[in-house]
Parts: C-alpha cells; sequence; structure tokens
C-alpha cells in the first residue's frame, strides 16, 4: 500500500502538540487513526473533530510507560480495522533543568517515557508487522538528539538514545519494514511548560515564542515519509526553524 489513504496508523501523545496537528492531517489525507494519550477529554474532542470533518478515528487512554497501554493501543487497531500501517510514537516529556537541581524524579520520567515509551512500541508493534509483512514506525526524536545544551543535558541523553534505538531498529528490519525517525528543532506548542525549574522554563519559552514552527510542519514531514512508496524508507528527518542555531 502506498500513499496514505486507508492506512492505518497509531500515534501516541496524540492529544495536543505534533500528535494532534499529525492526527488531523492524516485524518484529512484519509488515513484510519488510532489515537492514544493520557489525557482522554482531549482525546475525545480530537476523535469528534475528526470524524465531524469526515474522517475515522478511535481513541484510547494510553500511558507508554506502562507496556500494558501501549499493547492494548496496537490491539485497537486490529479490532477496529484488521491491520496497523503506522506506530507514530510521539509522546515525550521535556522537564529540563539544570543537573545540579538535582530532579531526579523528573529524569527517570524523562527515561520511561522518551526512552522506555519507545521501547514499549517497538514491543508491541514488532510482532504485528512482522505477522503482516509490512509496517511502519516513525518516532518523534528532537534536534536535542544533535546538541547538548544546558538544561538540557537529561532530555538530550534520552533523545540520542532514541536515535540509537532507532537506527538499530532500521538495520535489523529487512526489506519490509520501515523505519523513520524525525527530529523537529523549536515548535510552537506547550512542550516546555512541565519545566518546574522556572529560569529554565522562561529562557526556552522566549526562543519558543520568537522562532518557533508550527507542529503542522512536522505533521508535513510526518505524512511525506508515511506517503512514500512502500520501497522507499525515509531514515531520518531533521526539520527546525530556519532561525535556529
Amino acid at each position: 500500500m502506498t500513499g496514505i489513504d486507508g492506512k492505518v496508523v497509531a500515534v501516541t501523545g496524540a492529544s495536543s502538540g505534533i500528535g494532534e496537528a499529525t492526527a488531523l492531517l492524516l485524518a484529512e489525507r484519509g488515513a484510519r487513526l488510532v489515537l492514544g494519550a493520557r489525557r482522554t477529554e482531549r482525546l475525545t474532542e480530537l476523535v469528534a473533530r475528526i470524524e465531524g470533518a469526515g474522517g475515522t478515528a478511535v481513541a484510547l487512554r494510553t500511558d507508554v510507560t506502562r507496556r500494558d497501554d501501549v499493547r492494548a493501543l496496537v490491539a485497537l487497531a486490529g479490532e477496529r480495522y484488521g491491520r496497523l500501517d503506522v506506530l507514530v510514537s510521539n509522546a515525550g516529556v521535556g522537564t529540563i533543568s539544570p543537573l545540579d537541581d538535582l530532579r531526579v524524579d523528573e529524569w527517570d520520567t524523562m527515561v520511561d517515557v522518551n526512552i522506555k515509551g519507545v521501547l514499549h512500541g517497538i514491543g508491541a508493534a514488532l510482532p504485528v508487522f512482522r505477522a503482516q509483512g509490512s509496517g511502519h514506525f516513525i518516532t518523534t526524536a528532537s534536534t536535542a538528539a544533535f546538541r547538548v545544551v544546558p538544561t538540557m543535558a537529561v532530555y538530550a541523553a534520552t533523545k540520542f538514545a532514541v536515535r540509537a534505538l532507532c537506527e538499530g531498529l532500521r538495520q535489523e528490519a529487512g526489506d519490509s519494514l520501515r523505519v523513520t525517525t524525525v527530529s523537529p528543532g523549536m515548535v510552537a506548542t506547550d512542550f516546555v511548560d512541565a519545566s518546574t525549574n522556572e529560569r529554565a522554563r522562561e529562557q526556552v519559552a522566549e526562543v519558543r515564542d520568537r522562532i518557533a514552527i508550527p507542529p503542522e510542519a512536522i505533521a508535513e514531514a510526518i505524512a511525506y515519509a508515511i506517503g512514500q512508496p512502500a520501497t522507499v524508507d525515509v531514515n531520518e528527518i531533521v526539520i527546525r526553524p530556519t532561525a535556529q542555531d
């Protein structure tokens, strides 16, 4: 199957930002969506928007740190649509702060969501893709996977790990599965608002408000990778504001 129309796409972290923009764009182009996030009220609203515009979507509360949740999301795709063509592992957290803050619980959360969440997606979808003989993993990383700056040491470490995981997956995938890593730069979302260090939060928010690109730009990149012919594997996309260093 080529293009986007008719493909079954699961998206984690779908309730806002890049995940929400991706769901809306893919639905508009004919994909059948399986949406996961922790905020069920926002998922319900998103499904209603998609269906109101003539699209197709179902949703399930999904915490990617829980393996059973991710397995259930993948299983829902099979139950409703008979298959899963694409898994967009987009859930992520960026509670940035200087290491001297010793916010160890926040470090653990970033590891659990950003790394283990991706692994849980691979663990849930890989057997399905192998059985089908086709499938596409798309994972949201970050330009922090290429460059470390103060306050982002742990966050960048998780994104370096995501790129390593996805490259290893690509090498093991064989000729029937596709693997794409999308690394956004500064995007106009509320992502940084989770940071509990006020100074770090304000510094990043100032840059975001000045130069960020809309989440729809990342959605377009994801759609581009999905829409390629089955024999074309777009392995890595780095997309950032032209004004970003």
